[in-house]
């Protein structure tokens, strides 16, 4: 029941596992007036028990893994995740890093990935209504907890 409200006003929680913060200044851009995305919905969650889609950014270090799961953990069902960025998809420059996981989606099941180093905030958006488009199909919301 609750995805039909995530599928209308998706909240974000931004989580950056510190790298570049290249990503991180286009997820801010992305946000801003210029793009508009409250017509979509969308907007920033106050707290973490407030939000609905987590978008990860950075590459994803051991000690970042712990944070992200236990974020992760907290999230109020339904709750999807979106990887922004080549660090976040497979570790980026970083992978070869003793550190490095090589994706957030060996810590948390990652729905919608936005490639690109950084990507563009349009791609950014493109993702999140994406996801939106994929909720409103029957099955994808049945198959989530």
């Amino acid at each position: 029941m609750k995805c039909r409200f995530v599928r209308y006003s998706p909240w974000l929680v931004h989580f950056n596992t510190g790298a570049c913060n290249g990503c991180d200044i286009e997820v801010l851009a992305a946000i801003t007036p210029l793009y508009d995305p409250e017509r979509f919905g969308v907007k920033l969650a106050p707290s973490i028990r407030h939000g609905d889609v987590l978008v990860v950014t950075g590459a994803l270090t051991k000690k970042s893994a712990e944070r992200l799961k236990r974020l992760y953990d907290q999230m109020p069902s339904p709750k999807f995740v979106v990887a922004v960025g080549a660090c976040a998809i497979d570790g980026g420059v970083f992978q070869k890093s003793y550190s490095v996981l090589r994706g957030a989606d060996k810590v948390v099941p990652v729905d919608i990935y936005v490639p690109g180093c950084p990507p563009r905030p349009e791609a950014i958006l493109d993702a999140i209504v994406k996801l939106r488009e994929k909720l409103a199909q029957p099955q994808s919301s049945e198959n989530r907890q």
